[in-house]
């Protein structure tokens, strides 16, 4: 076989095994993700037991990565404190080393029967659960058959003498092996599949131990680099984490390199077969890391907090909130007002983005709308604690008033901020993903209402930061034309149904799914507009004129309207 082929096969096999990877990981996040989550939260009791929840929940994502980043959000939150995260990792990557070693076991037929089977479960389920098992069962077994590709193709190479070259090379170089693993592991992200590589390399008599162990070793390193690039916008607490991870792992790194003869010799003497040899250093590598830093946990945070320190208290990534301005309530107040408009103003870019996602089946656009929804619960968090604050000094009626009107304005608008995420961004990818389209009439309607919405946001803006009551009674009068457009679009939505129209039928739940939320989004604007027409008495006068209109048969069953 010409080397050419050879070397397309053994890119082929990698790639086979990365999927089979993503695979088990999508699919166990889909059917146990959060089991999973509620175990890795529970580790807060001790350093042992926050080990082993590190350690269970990689074995069930078979990956460290995933792990690291549920730990590092947890931490970001306050759900875990520091010490207890960072002993969740030591616990991961011993389950990652772990998941190496059930992988590593040659029994040809399993990779069959996993595929089979998951593909039997993944066709006939219902539920998420199911199809998240079968799922998961499919990349299990491609993931073995990649590993038995793999042995296939490198056999022959065990003759080449340029490849005997280059390992001959590794072997004087250690660490240029170590840097290389290390880059391969980013690349793909995954330590694991790195190491299964270097496994059956190994196996095949194309690796001695020295060089196996220095790309263990950097592979290890290059494991905890994505962790650490995956959380960096989750705040300094959760960077912390993954830092942390990856000075244990360079540390291990380190040790290996100098140690590495001593270390080969060992390996020989107490492990039969090459490709063992790799995996029994793989667990190892871990295994001496947890029990050496377990109890160095606290101290290893302290280290790493000097280099990633938090915030100044009160701003956490607020652009305006000044903590020196709390003894003067009328400036706090403002600043806290303007960086609540920030929100409304990211709330109004998810709206732009929800829109586009719906309209286009842009998927990038819905993605966008997921990214952005954390940046408003933490800002709205901050201004809600920097609130709290300013009310502990000596505030007037009309001061508190604000302070009031200013957490109400923050809470509501974090409560679109996730009904944008879970509502308007999941319809839009589920009608991406499905291949569905409304039909034009539908679109149309849609698209109105969804602008009337965002048009109202920005008055709602204008009424919170001015106070003025036109504009108030404008807003709330705005919340009866949205009923009207809801009510008018679902009715005639029921009459393409009737039609038979295929879109109408194919739509049917999302379309009148978004009628709702968007109904629920002007319900949290008008919201901002009550207490200026309390404040003057007009509220009553303006819910009289709301219901002026003819209302239509179900505006008068739905209590919601």
């Amino acid at each position: 076989m010409p080397p050419t082929v050879q070397f397309i096969d053994l890119l082929a096999a990698a790639a086979l095994l990365l999927w089979g990877l993503r695979l088990i990981r999508t699919g166990v996040m889909r059917a146990f993700g959060a089991t999973l989550r509620q175990w890795i939260s529970r580790a807060t009791r001790n350093r042992l037991v926050a080990a082993l929840w590190g350690m269970l929940a990689t074995l069930g994502l078979q990956s460290s990565t995933a792990t690291a980043v549920i730990t590092g959000s947890f931490a970001a939150r306050g759900i875990m404190s520091a010490p207890m995260a960072q002993a969740v990792m030591l616990g991961a990557n011993l389950g990652t080393a772990m998941v190496a070693a059930i992988l590593s076991v040659d029994v040809h037929w399993i990779a069959s029967l996993c595929i089979l089977s998951g593909v039997v479960t993944f066709s006939t389920a219902q539920a998420t659960r199911g199809r998240g098992i079968g799922r998961a069962l499919i990349g299990l077994g491609l993931m073995l058959l990649a590993l038995r590709l793999m042995g296939e193709v490198t056999a022959p190479l065990q003759h080449s003498e340029t490849l005997a070259l280059v390992i001959a090379g590794l072997g004087e170089a250690p660490l240029v092996a170590a840097l290389l693993a290390a880059g391969l592991a980013v690349l793909s992200a995954s330590s694991l599949a790195v190491v299964l590589l270097v496994m059956v390399l190994a196996a095949g008599g194309l690796i001695d131990t020295v060089p196996a162990l220095a790309l263990v070793a950097g592979a290890n390193v290059g494991g905890a680099v994505t962790p650490w690039l995956a959380v960096a916008v989750e705040g300094p607490a959760a960077r912390r984490i993954t830092l942390g991870n990856l000075v244990v792992r360079i540390t291990g790194a380190a040790i290996v390199l100098g140690l590495t003869d001593p270390l080969a010799l060992l390996l020989e003497d107490t492990v039969a077969g090459p490709g063992l040899r790799v995996i029994a250093a793989h667990i190892a590598f871990s295994a001496v890391l947890l029990v050496l830093f377990l109890p160095l946990v606290g101290r290893l945070c302290r280290l790493v907090e000097r280099f990633l320190p938090d915030p100044p208290e009160g701003v956490r990534g607020a652009a305006f909130l000044d903590e020196s301005l709390l003894e003067t309530p009328a400036m706090a107040l403002a600043v806290a007002a303007r960086e609540t408009l920030r929100v409304g103003d990211i709330v109004g870019e998810m709206l732009d983005r929800s829109r586009q996602a719906l309209i286009a089946n842009d998927e990038l656009a819905a993605l966008e709308v997921s990214r952005l929804e954390p940046d408003i619960d933490r800002l709205s968090e901050a201004i809600k604690l920097y609130i709290t604050r300013l009310s502990r000094a000596e505030l007037d009626e009309a001061d508190v008033r604000r302070a009031n009107e200013i957490t109400s304005f923050a809470i509501n608008l974090e409560h679109m901020g996730d009904i944008i995420e879970a509502g308007l961004a999941d319809a839009a990818m589920k009608k991406i993903r499905k291949r569905l389209a409304f039909s034009p009439e539908g679109a149309a309607e849609l698209a109105d209402v969804h602008d009337r919405t965002i048009a109202n946001l920005r008055l709602a803006q204008a009424v919170f930061l001015g106070r003025d009551a036109d504009l108030a009674r404008q807003l709330v009068e705005s919340k009866i034309e949205i009923r009207r457009l809801e009510a008018v679009s679902a009715e005639r939505h029921l009459g393409r149904l009737r039609a038979g129209r295929p879109e109408a039928m194919e739509t049917s739940t999302i379309h009148l799914d978004l009628l709702r939320d968007l109904k629920r989004l002007n319900a949290h604007v008008t919201s901002v507009a009550h207490p200026i027409l309390t404040e003057i008495g007009a509220l009553r006068e303006s819910r009289m004129r709301a219901s002026a209109p003819r209302r239509s048969l179900r505006e008068q069953t739905d209590p919601d309207m």
